[in-house]
């Protein structure tokens, strides 16, 4: 090899070293991104909730797997009572939960889905045998005084 070509040689391998390293930085930023961005934009249900035709307000905590009924105008005695127990994400969709809600007039926890189509609006679907229903509640800030 001549000395021209060594030369060429280094000078190519200090070019590369010199702007892989951005490149290295780019693409490591880029798989991060891909990696976290379903956690950053799946919704979070934690909070409190109003049932949108009744008095009924709930407080979600998600990391707790859990909701509880902190007020409700109709029947005070209810509250305290754990609605929601079992509440984990759905990994094959966004925004998305499945629990085990309380049923009163059954007096037994029953599979639910729960879904968050907007930030504010959450809906609960249930299904024993061929009934379904759907029960819509907003966010609210907090619990309102009596």
């Amino acid at each position: 090899m001549t000395k021209g070509c060594l030369y060429r040689i280094a000078r190519q391998a200090a070019f590369t070293q010199l702007y892989s390293l951005p490149i290295l930085l780019k693409s490591a930023f880029f798989v991060g991104a891909l990696l976290f961005t379903p956690l950053a934009v799946t919704g979070d249900i934690s909070g409190f909730w109003k049932h949108v035709k009744a008095p009924v307000w709930i407080d979600i905590q998600l990391e707790e797997g859990s909701g509880t009924v902190v007020r409700n105008d109709k029947f005070p005695d209810r509250v305290g009572r754990t609605i929601l127990k079992d509440l984990q994400a759905d990994t094959s969709k966004q925004d998305e939960w499945h629990s085990l809600i309380y049923v009163e007039k059954l007096g037994d926890y029953k599979d639910v889905e729960i879904a968050l189509p907007e930030a504010n609006q959450m809906l609960f679907k249930g299904r024993i045998g061929f009934i379904s229903r759907t029960v819509e509640w907003v966010r609210v800030d907090g619990i309102p005084a009596h």
